[in-house]
C-alpha cells in the first residue's frame, strides 16, 4: 500500500472518532497531525489535545486504536501526543467551526 493511500485511509478512519466533549471528530478538530505506517505494520499517530492534562486521553487512545485496527496493514498502534505546535481554534476545519458555532 502506498504511503498516500494509507494516510488517506487512516485519516478517514480517524474521522470516525468523535471527541465526546465537543461532538466533532478528531480530524476536523485539527488534533491529528500525522499518521504513518512502518514496514512492520505499526501505525504511528502524532496528535495533540485541546488542553494539557485532557481527562479523555485514555479514552481517545482506545478509540484511535479501534478505528485504525480496521485499516488494512495495521498490526499495532503507537500514539505520540505533542504540544508542538500547540492546538488552537484556527486548526479546525470550516465544518468543525460551523458545527461549534465559531464562524
Amino acid at each position: 500500500m502506498s504511503e498516500q493511500s494509507f494516510k488517506e485511509q487512516a485519516f478517514a478512519a480517524l474521522g470516525t472518532v468523535i471527541d465526546p466533549e465537543l461532538g466533532v471528530d478528531l480530524v476536523n478538530l485539527g488534533l491529528i497531525y500525522d499518521v504513518t505506517l512502518s514496514p512492520e505494520g505499526v501505525a504511528n499517530v502524532t496528535m495533540t489535545l485541546t488542553i494539557v492534562g485532557c481527562p479523555l486521553t485514555e479514552w481517545l487512545a482506545g478509540s484511535i486504536h479501534d478505528a485504525l485496527m480496521k485499516v488494512p496493514g495495521v498490526k499495532s498502534i503507537e500514539v505520540e501526543i505533542t504540544f508542538e505546535p500547540a492546538w488552537n481554534e484556527s486548526m479546525m476545519s470550516r465544518e468543525a467551526k460551523l458545527q461549534l458555532g465559531l464562524h
